[in-house]
Formats: structure tokens, C-alpha cells, sequence
């Protein structure tokens, strides 16, 4: 494995869209008509989640599509998903905000993610039906067959080239598995998922070789898989080196920016481009009458926009602040304060591209260990839980608005208590750890408890083709659970407060809890309860009990290290 070295930096990319500017914003109209180059260039997103006015913005994109249209590029947009969950406008609108802006902006292709499931079922396929654009998907099935295309081919240039969308295995259990069960909770849709990833590897050569047959010159795996080492057998990487036949491979999921060349199985170098999320990053690939020349990413890492700091002006950056000025007022209202930075992520480590390094999914934080406490106080429960994957945005310290509860927690879960045995919450942490310390959306924070964590024994856990916890063999990666001051008994009967994705539906595959017994259900929702517990319980202001970025010590990771938090990038060898 090799690691491309970054061809671009934040300079061009400044440059690019200051260029941008000064060809003129909208209104303007093109007189003369553009010479084509004879090259394409291909730019795509990923795990937006909402971001439509942070980064780049939609109003960055369209100003940097429309100079490079103006350049004599034929362009294509694609999308790998998560596209239209992650914050208010999302919640609010069902996710449908960001698929008409989408629509706007004209996007060629796009694949899903596992949160674009999020609004259950039936929302996603009429989401999906809504936009302009085409979904491609080689491994979502119900009853065994694809519900969607596996690949299109789009002529661009006089050139063809496939895309093949392929959907983690990962999102019946990062989604809610419920939705893709029948009434009687017999699995009816999945992700060809198995325990070697074989079922998985077969349909995307399948999907290949028939873009292959149709004619394409180029075919571009677009993927919402991630290489978390968590994430195996499924990870782009694996997909890449049990295949052959794709060109280059646009990634999603992990929210990484890495960029890596893999061998496929015929020993062919394949490049894997990821862009991170929420539009801090928009990825490209060129292509020319010689082939692929490049494959890299832009980055935008600044507190301002692009579009606000070199004043875009153009028809998205209308279309987006008309969408925020209709959700402003519940957007902007000030419901807290806090005196101290609450983070989702590690405060002194970025990855090179300037990226924040995000850690809730391994490791404890100072807002994972408030959002656990505001459950707990809230329902009374002698313990609290609370996955990493639902926890998604840090809060500034100052005043804390509607909005920014709404990031921390956008999924609207419902919270539920149950009474559980030492052993089920045992079991239930156990899982919780098995990747770290690499990211686990299923990663459990606590209140009421503490825990340690070996990271240097082997994960116990034994998992199905659903990636659902089926048991444990050989040693315990967790150690020393504690109550209070108290251990932990195996025996005893304890009240455990969280979401009902994760007590009650199996959310990360956790099914710890299947035997537990049901207390209360269908309380406050997960983000109304943090608000009452800053308001109610903290008087208003979050302060210094919360100052520590890395917590209050309620769990200790001994053990283990991986680069960046990523079991796959090891090797730092570049190509020149």
C-alpha cells in the first residue's frame, strides 16, 4: 500500500476559487462559445451530513464546477452519501432540503450511506425518487435481488466511464436495523454481507465486468464503505485487493481524507481517494485523451466559508441562504452557554490535510460524557449510554443555540430506560470496544460508571453475516467496571438509561439488551433532553466539571496504537 502525496494545497485551491470570482457571479451571461478541452473532470462529495454552507459549500462547488467548466473541462458531480442527515435543516425537512439543493446543483450520480437511511424506509425511497439524479447500488437487495442499478455509464467527452455505487454492509447496524426487517423482524432487505466479504467482492466484480462489457473505457468504484480497520471485511481496501477492474476507487463512510494506491488482485495499483465531509474537502480525478492523469482532493479548512470569504455570488449561494433564512429563527435560538470548548474531537491532532482528527468513536470526550450525563439525570437511571456514532458535532464554547444541540444529537432518538443484569452492561461495553482503537460508531460512553479497556487482547466478539453480536470467546477486552465507586456485579440488576436504537433495536449490532426488561419508553427525545439537563441541572452554562476535552477519566484505553486511528494507514511510502 501506498500513500499519494497531496498535489494541492489550500493555496490553489484559494486561487481557484478566487478565480472563480472574477469570472463573475450570477447574472452573467456567457456570450461566446466555450472550446472543450477534451478532458473530464470528475468532482464528487461525501458524508455532506447537511454542511450546505460550511467548507467549500454548495455555493464553493458550483463556482469551482462552473470555472472548470469555463475551462474547457467536461464536467461530472457524484455523490457518495450521507448526504441529507446530520443537522437541523435535515431533521426538520426529512432530509429533503438537501435533495432539492442537490438537485440544483445538478449532480450526475450519487450512492447512499447508512444514515441516509435514517428517516426509515419508506422516506429513503421517496428521497431517493425525488432527486434528478440516479442512485447506483451493486449490493442493496431485497429478497436477494438489487433494488437499484448496480452501475451507469455516463459518456463525457467522447469517453465513457462507469460508475459502480457500492453501500456498506455495515448500515443495517449503523442505521437502525429495523427498518430492513419484515413485521415478524426477519431481514428483508441487505448488503450481501458475510463474514469473509466474499458475497460482497463477488457483486462488485459482477457489477464491474458488466460496465467492462457494455464498453466502458474507465470504471470508477463510488463507495460508501471507509477503511476503519472496524469496518472489515468491507473496507475499500479489501474490496480493491479481492477485485480487479476498477480504475479508481471515491470513497465515503470513514470521513477520512486519505489517499492511498492499493493493488487490486492482478497486482494493478488503484488509487483510493476519500474527501472527509461537510464540504471542508470536494475530491476531483482527471481524466485525459491519455488516461487518468490525477486523483486528489481540495481542501477548505478555514472557520469561514469559501463563499462568504470571497464573497460568491452565484445562483446556489442564493438558493442556500434562502434554505437557512427559512430555518434561522429556530436555527439561532440561544438556549445555554458554556464557558469551555465541548468536542467531539482530539483538540491537538489534524490529519495532513488539517482535518480534525475525531476520537468520540474510541475514546472518551468532554461533550460524549455531558450528552451521558444529561440521560441520566434526566431519567434517574442508575447508569447511562451512550454510542460515539450518535454523538456528531463539537459545541463552541459561548453561547450554544437550538442548532447546535441539534448537531450533537440530529437523529430525534427517542430515550427509554430498562432494567439490565452486570453482565448484559458487561457484555454490552464489550462490543462497544471491540474495534478500538480504531472507530466504532457503537463505542459506549457513560455516566454513572466507569471502565477500563486492553486494546492489546484480541476483541472476543463474535459477529453473523448482519454484523449483529452473536458472543463473546476468550478474554475480555474490559476490565475494572465500576459503578459509583463500587464494582460492577454480574449479577445485580441495575437501571440503564439511552437511545432506543441502542437499548432497544440492536443499534451497532449491540444485542446486549435483547433479554433486558423494558421500563419506560417513549421519553423526552435524546436532544430536548440535553437542553432541559445544561438549563435545569447546570443552571444554564456548562462549565469547568466539563473542561477536560478528554473527559473525566470514566474510561481508560490501555494498549494498542494505530496511526491516526487507522489500521490501514501504516505505510507512509509515497509515490512521486
Amino acid at each position: 500500500m501506498k500513500k499519494i502525496k497531496a498535489a494541492l494545497t489550500v493555496l490553489i485551491a484559494v486561487v481557484l476559487v478566487f478565480t472563480a470570482v472574477s469570472c463573475g457571479g450570477a447574472g452573467q451571461t456567457q456570450t461566446a462559445e466555450i472550446e472543450k478541452n477534451g478532458e473530464v473532470m470528475i468532482l464528487y462529495t461525501s458524508d455532506i451530513h447537511c454542511a450546505i454552507a460550511d467548507g467549500f459549500g454548495f455555493a464553493g462547488l458550483k463556482q469551482i464546477r462552473d470555472t472548470l467548466d469555463k475551462a474547457g473541462y467536461t464536467t461530472l458531480l457524484i455523490d457518495n452519501g450521507d448526504s441529507d442527515q446530520g443537522e437541523t435543516i435535515g431533521v426538520l425537512s426529512k432530509g429533503e432540503t438537501v435533495i432539492d439543493l442537490m438537485n440544483e446543483m445538478k449532480y450526475d450520480v450519487a450512492t447512499f450511506g447508512n444514515h441516509d437511511f435514517d428517516y426509515g424506509i419508506d422516506r429513503f425511497f421517496e428521497l431517493t425518487e425525488k432527486a434528478d439524479f440516479p442512485f447506483v447500488s451493486c449490493n442493496f437487495v431485497k429478497d436477494g435481488e438489487t433494488v437499484f442499478e448496480p452501475y451507469i455509464i455516463k459518456e463525457a467527452a467522447g469517453i465513457k466511464i462507469a460508475f459502480v455505487g457500492i453501500s456498506t454492509p455495515e448500515t443495517i447496524t449503523s442505521s437502525t436495523p429495523a427498518y430492513f426487517q419484515d413485521d415478524s423482524g426477519n431481514f428483508i432487505y441487505g448488503f450481501m454481507s458475510d463474514e469473509t466479504g466474499e458475497a460482497l467482492y463477488s457483486a462488485v466484480q459482477k457489477a464491474v465486468d458488466g460496465a467492462r462489457s457494455e464498453g466502458a473505457d474507465y470504471v470508477y468504484a463510488i463507495g460508501h464503505i471507509g477503511n476503519d480497520a472496524a469496518s472489515s471485511p468491507w473496507t475499500s481496501r479489501e474490496i480493491i485487493e479481492h477485485t480487479n477492474g476498477i480504475d479508481v476507487f471515491l470513497d465515503g463512510h470513514s470521513h477520512d481524507t486519505d489517499q492511498l494506491v492499493f493493488q487490486n488482485k492482478d497486482g494493478e495499483d488503484v488509487v483510493r481517494s476519500a474527501c472527509g465531509t461537510k464540504l471542508n474537502n470536494i475530491g476531483y480525478s482527471r481524466i485525459t485523451p491519455d488516461g487518468i492523469a490525477e486523483t486528489n482532493i481540495r481542501s477548505w479548512n478555514n472557520d469561514i466559508s469559501a463563499a462568504d470569504l470571497f464573497g460568491i455570488d452565484n445562483e446556489m449561494k442564493t438558493k442556500v441562504d434562502e434554505v437557512l433564512a427559512g430555518f434561522e429563527e429556530t436555527l439561532k435560538q440561544i438556549v445555554a452557554k458554556s464557558t469551555v470548548d465541548l468536542t467531539i474531537n482530539d483538540p491537538a491532532i489534524t490529519d495532513d490535510y488539517g482535518n480534525p482528527v475525531r476520537i468520540v468513536r474510541y475514546s472518551e470526550t468532554n461533550l460524549a460524557d455531558l450528552c451521558a450525563d444529561a440521560i441520566r439525570a434526566e431519567t434517574g437511571a442508575d447508569i447511562a449510554m451512550v454510542n460515539g456514532g450518535g454523538v456528531r458535532a463539537n459545541i463552541a464554547k459561548g453561547d450554544i443555540t437550538y442548532g447546535d444541540i441539534i448537531s450533537v444529537f440530529p437523529f430525534n432518538n427517542e430515550v427509554c430506560v430498562i432494567e439490565a443484569t452486570g453482565q448484559q452492561i458487561l457484555d454490552a461495553l464489550e462490543w462497544g470496544a471491540k474495534a478500538v482503537p480504531d472507530e466504532f460508531g457503537g463505542f459506549l460512553h457513560v455516566s454513572g460508571m466507569s471502565y477500563e479497556i486492553d486494546a492489546s487482547i484480541p476483541s472476543p466478539c463474535i459477529a453473523d453475516t448482519e454484523n449483529m453480536c452473536t458472543g463473546f470467546e476468550g478474554e475480555r477486552r474490559v476490565k475494572n467496571a465500576k459503578v459509583g465507586s463500587e464494582p460492577l456485579d454480574p449479577e445485580k440488576t441495575y437501571t440503564v438509561a439511552g437511545v432506543v436504537y441502542v437499548m432497544l433495536n440492536n443499534g451497532d449490532g449491540n444485542t446486549a439488551f435483547d433479554s433486558a426488561r423494558l421500563i419506560e419508553k417513549s421519553l423526552k427525545l435524546d436532544n430536548q433532553i440535553l437542553i432541559d439537563y445544561i438549563v435545569n441541572n447546570l443552571n444554564g452554562n456548562v462549565g469547568d466539571d466539563y473542561s477536560d476535552p478528554y473527559g473525566q477519566g470514566r474510561i481508560t484505553v490501555t494498549g494498542g496504537q494505530t496511526e491516526n486511528n487507522l489500521i490501514f494507514v501504516l505505510d507512509k511510502s509515497e509515490t512521486k
